[in-house]
């Protein structure tokens, strides 16, 4: 497993000790879950190459998958130009969402341009962007 120590070194962990985790299928490239990390869930993460987080509203660490069976594998994980947010690469294994979704992006779209066929290639629609 290669670990770049300066990009480790290059998190930056807000004033509650947490980074952003944006969770993205290497596969499908669908962004699957938003979650956070302190120093010790993204070691055990990178230890474990499965997902780790932090949970705010319980206030401990949390193995994803590890009472579901929705384990995320990670493929990689980059870290933004800020060092504030985090790009986690994964195999999933079953729903990444608590709810049964797939995404936790799945409630539903708040917002798409009129334009958006334009917007768009002609090979692309609005249904596979936001599926």
């Amino acid at each position: 497993m290669a670990i770049d120590k300066s990009a480790l070194e290059s998190v930056r962990f807000n004033a509650d000790g947490l980074v952003a985790a944006i969770v993205q299928s290497a596969v499908s490239k669908r962004v699957l879950m938003m979650a956070w990390m302190n120093v010790d869930s993204l070691n055990q993460s990178i230890e474990l190459g499965e997902t780790v987080f932090w949970s705010r509203s319980r206030s401990e660490i949390w193995h994803k998958g590890a009472t579901s069976g929705n384990i995320q594998r990670i493929v990689s994980i980059e870290v933004d130009c800020d060092g504030d947010t985090l790009l986690v690469h994964v195999v999933e294994s079953g729903e990444a969402c608590h709810t049964g979704a797939q995404s936790c992006f799945d409630v539903g779209t708040l917002f798409i341009a009129d334009d958006v066929s334009e917007m768009l290639p002609e090979n692309l629609s609005i249904d596979e962007v936001t599926e």
